[in-house]
């Protein structure tokens, strides 16, 4: 006759190792469905970020060439305008200066009357003219990329 203990034991062990199966295969499933979530995500991130770059680029190609076109007709340059927007918008000489396609220095010179933009300049003005600070601000971080 087997030992009692014995035959408790075996049966102990087999329930144990058929409990730990049942928890390890939920586990399993689980991590599974885990891991296919994440490469879906990261297939989803990785589309994501291809079309924000494109659209991103888009934008800046439309940004820039918006200096390429000609000033509307009669418009009239001020210097005191130009200061007084460059203020508003809160931005350097510097700043406003990408935005519109030139240097600090030009803007500066623009401001204090010692020179005038020429017809592709006043178009790039013109474009500025009607910005907001946020709008501004946001060109300024496309064209900063």
């Amino acid at each position: 006759m087997p030992n009692l203990a014995t035959v408790l034991k075996v049966e102990i062990s087999r329930l144990a190792r058929k409990e730990i199966k049942s928890q390890v295969g939920v586990t399993k499933r689980a991590a599974a469905q885990h891991r296919r979530d994440i490469a879906e995500l990261k297939r989803l991130v990785r589309d994501v970020s291809q079309r924000v770059a494109f659209l991103e680029s888009q934008e800046k190609k439309r940004v820039s060439s918006g200096a390429a076109q000609a000033p509307p007709e009669g418009m009239r340059f001020s210097p005191r305008w130009l200061k007084l927007h460059r203020q508003r918008l809160g931005l350097s000489g510097a700043d406003y200066g990408k935005l519109v396609g030139v240097s600090a220095l030009t803007i500066y010179s623009w401001e204090s009357g010692k020179s005038k933009p020429r017809k592709n300049a006043l178009a790039a003005l013109a474009a500025a003219r009607g910005l907001r600070k946020r709008e501004a601000l946001k060109r300024l971080e496309i064209l900063n990329r």
